[in-house]
């Protein structure tokens, strides 16, 4: 930037550097979707093309965004999870922050005609965002307890909800009056024994939300010789599991491990090309039998 006497205009601006060695979780959340959501004729409870949607708009932003590990999103929310080493724009939260959530937002107009095909975008969607500091492995897992039972949660009244005023022909504000004060037994007697809805038959999607992760998958690339050759690639997946027992961070414990060290880098690599060159032979095998 060049210097003139008008510079020290910066000086008023806040310092907002994130705290080294935490959690940084960035959380979207979508402004006045309700309005958006019926001018747009989204199914209800759930409309899966919307979740799908915000789920490919996510993955943009992991893909653009190394430093992220994990993503988790539900109804018109996500939350990002950035390492503990991130290093991007100083760790500076007004930076992180904007840039996710313009992102976000602008992979979800980019992307809205693939899956709401029949369906003109009629209003600009808006989200919010803001960055919480975790500094612990634990806190940060139970935020992301917190943020899956809130998925469940909110599944349940919904589904209820909505079986009562679609199937049952109440009133929406009748179907609040009924639905007061019931616990999650009696919504789950309600759907089963006045709908014949198994709650547990319900898609995961609904019930668990989505997890975005980090993943690796052997892939065909040419190799020198223009032959195809296998390589490890890392992806991004989307699950729907579980995360608030262990068994989901026991099947992916590079989560929370951070950044290898040197030494577990080459043991990472030389494992990598074991499996790639086990895969190789695979094929070549396939390629000679009769």
């Amino acid at each position: 930037m060049a210097k003139s006497k008008y510079e020290y205009v910066r000086s008023f601006e806040i310092e907002d550097r994130l705290l080294p060695s935490t959690w940084l979780v960035a959380r979207i959340d979508g402004q006045g979707f309700t309005k958006f959501t019926a001018l747009h004729g989204f199914t209800k409870p759930n409309d899966v093309r919307a979740l799908k949607l915000m789920n490919r708009a996510a993955k943009t932003v992991m893909e653009s965004m190394q430093e992220i590990v994990l993503g988790y999103g539900q109804s018109d929310e996500y939350s990002f999870v950035f390492s503990k080493d991130a290093k991007a724009y100083d760790r500076r939260a007004s930076k992180l922050s904007t840039l996710l959530v313009s992102r976000f937002t602008s992979a979800y107009v980019f992307y809205w005609s693939e899956f709401f095909a029949d369906t003109p975008l009629k209003l600009l969607p808006a989200f919010d965002s803001r960055i919480v500091m975790y500094p612990a492995d634990r806190i940060l897992r139970d935020y992301l307890c917190w943020r899956q039972a809130d998925c469940h949660i909110n599944n349940m009244y919904n589904t209820c909800f909505w079986a009562l005023v679609k199937k049952g022909g109440l009133s929406q504000k009748d179907a609040e009056k009924r639905l007061s004060g019931t616990l999650s037994k009696d919504k789950n007697e309600l759907l089963f024994s006045e709908f014949g809805i198994n709650y547990n038959d319900e898609d995961e999607i609904f019930k668990k939300g989505s997890i975005l992760i980090r993943d690796k998958q052997l892939a065909d690339v040419p190799g020198p010789d223009g032959k195809p050759t296998k390589r490890t690639k890392v992806i991004v997946s989307i699950l729907h599991c579980d995360i608030i027992k262990d068994t989901f961070w026991k099947q992916h414990p590079e989560i929370l491990r951070g950044k290898p060290t040197r030494a577990e880098r080459k043991e990472i690599l030389q494992a990598q090309r074991k499996a790639e060159l086990c895969a190789e032979t695979e094929n070549e095998s396939k390629a000679q039998s009769p």
